[in-house]
């Protein structure tokens, strides 16, 4: 069970990869006047915002969803939660500009434990 879990994970990390090169290349088509290192900053901070932290809070479900509707969902699941925890903790006079890069990193690591633990039953 285990090696069947890694086996998929490794083959969704492909997928992931793949996807983000595909970005890279879209994003260089679309803006074909900036350079390749902003080119590579705006895809990977879009990617580290809005996919990935929602795409391991919904691996909980990688049993009933396939990668693409995971992929997918993952952009509202994400932009929701962010946007959420963004708005109260500015309300709690935490500037945005402190949370930017901890908050997706923590979801990620809540993610994680909650993955694990449900792997542990």
């Amino acid at each position: 069970a285990l090696e069947n879990r890694l086996k998929q994970i490794k083959n969704e990390l492909i997928y992931l990869i793949i996807s983000f090169i595909v970005m890279i290349i879209i994003f260089k088509i679309a803006f074909i006047n900036e350079g390749i290192a902003i080119i590579l900053r705006t895809v990977s901070s879009l990617y580290f915002m809005f996919i990935v932290p929602g795409f391991a809070l919904l691996y909980y479900w990688n049993d009933k969803l396939s990668f693409i509707e995971r992929f997918v969902l993952s952009l509202a699941v994400s932009g929701a939660i962010i946007g959420i925890v963004s708005y109260y903790l500015g309300l709690a006079g935490l500037h945005i500009k402190y949370t930017i890069i901890p908050l997706p990193a923590l979801i990620i690591i809540i993610a994680v434990l909650i993955n694990w633990k449900r792997s542990q039953k």
